[in-house]
């Protein structure tokens, strides 16, 4: 940008605005203009990114009470603004639109199934409370996508209606990426990306505090997934020690599940670990759920810093307990999935033979999930289920019986463990 044309720009535009008053004045993406001063780089004092924030501080100022002018601004990036355009008289009322909860999601669905034709079997108020329980952590924007994802898929099997099976194409295309035909995979690779997966699901679903399964997939996707376990995380804010140690033991199902049945291990499981070392820093060094460590919470850590705020001791002592907490996680799932080696046994041999395995398919196999509480997904299955009885007049038969007792050692954005 040319030295001065910056300012010269807010000035028109807020003379503008004074002679068309009333009026609205929206700036998108305003940390383009509206980074902090004095920080990164050459944003310095003779920046002509500064000079033009200079200049929208002054007019946004000099506002009086008549001049019926709204200034409002969008940005994904509210930390790096400068704090002069956050204070009371400039953008001092600040709204946070989060990712929607599961009652939005099935709002924006039905916007966007509006234009699309739908197979006569499926139902636009239905299949939006369906797809809205698949998608968690979705955007508005993810939620497009999914529906116009499956609009291609549907054309490009030649199909005349949207059907069921291309939205469930689509969120699988969303979430992991395009299914790899090229990619085929010995008979030992996947036998082992079945147990580990299995080993995943099964923890998933004698866990009481852990996410439910949505479903489970060994067939490879996007670059380097072989299989994805996909989950319906709850709409909390506030987890508890019992919470957080479930969803690590769940984590390491996998890990867990290839060391009982294989005897080694492999690479597979890095992203799981990644995943379970951050869980448990973060109980330690943040949460204050360590006896050793006590009540005290350090910040996140970013990796660009090179102070750490603790002393090498407490360095030494957060890595032994960390250490700690994932061994002892990794022993509950161990005995978990030992009294429960029959069905990971049985949903690796389903997913050997099918592929992908379903909520239903996991109800089937195994019975509902042996807690009081019900999830969603389970409420929406029941319903349905019910209507379809109802409609053809016969008997829910029962679920097939399986192991549903817990143990006492197994004591419990996008919601998917990839291998």
């Amino acid at each position: 940008m040319f030295v001065g044309v910056g300012s010269s720009r807010v000035r028109d535009l807020f003379a503008t605005a004074k002679k068309n008053a009333p009026c609205i004045i929206f700036i998108d993406e305003i940390d383009a203009i509206g980074k902090a001063r004095g920080k990164g780089g050459s944003f310095g004092g003779n920046d002509e990114r500064e000079s033009t924030l200079n200049q929208l501080l002054v007019e946004m100022d000099g506002f009086g009470s008549n001049e019926s002018i709204v200034v409002l601004a969008g940005t994904n990036r509210a930390d790096v603004l400068d704090p002069a355009l956050m204070r009371p008289g400039r953008f001092d009322r600040h709204i946070a639109i989060d990712r929607p909860d599961v009652g939005g999601r099935r709002q924006i669905f039905m916007v966007h199934l509006g234009p699309l034709t739908l197979h006569k079997d499926c139902d636009a108020t239905n299949i939006s409370e369906k797809l809205a329980l698949l998608t968690p952590g979705f955007s508005g924007a993810d939620i497009a996508n999914v529906c116009n994802e499956a609009a291609l898929h549907c054309a490009r099997r030649d199909g005349k209606a949207i059907e069921d099976k291309d939205f469930e194409t689509a969120i699988e295309r969303v979430i992991v990426g395009l299914e790899r035909k090229s990619r085929v995979l010995g008979k030992e690779e996947k036998t082992t990306v079945a147990y580990h997966e299995a080993g995943h699901a099964v923890c998933g679903w004698f866990l009481e505090h852990a996410d439910p399964l949505l479903k489970v997939s060994i067939i490879p996707r996007g670059v380097g997934a072989l299989g994805y376990a996909q989950y319906l995380p709850k709409e909390r804010f506030l987890y508890s020690t019992e919470q957080l140690m479930d969803r690590m033991c769940m984590t390491l199902g996998g890990r867990v599940s290839e060391e009982i049945f294989f005897k080694r291990i492999t690479t597979g499981a890095q992203d799981d670990l990644q995943k379970v070392t951050k869980m448990a820093f973060e109980i330690c060094s943040n949460y204050g759920m360590n006896e050793t460590i006590g009540p005290v919470s350090y910040g996140r850590q970013d990796n660009e810093g090179f102070q750490k705020p603790f002393s090498e001791k407490t360095g030494q002592m957060l890595d032994d307990e960390v250490r700690k907490l994932v061994q002892i996680a990794r022993e509950r799932t161990r005995v978990l999935l030992t009294e429960k080696r029959d069905q990971v046994e049985i949903v690796a041999k389903r997913l050997l033979e099918k592929e992908v395995l379903t909520r239903e398919a996991m109800v089937e196999l195994l019975g509902k999930r042996p807690f009081e509480i019900q999830d969603d997904m389970d409420d929406w299955m029941d319903k349905n289920q019910q209507g379809k009885n109802k409609d053809k007049k016969v008997e829910i038969p029962p679920p097939i019986e399986g192991v549903t007792d817990l143990p006492e050692a197994a004591v419990a954005s996008k919601a998917v463990d990839v291998i």
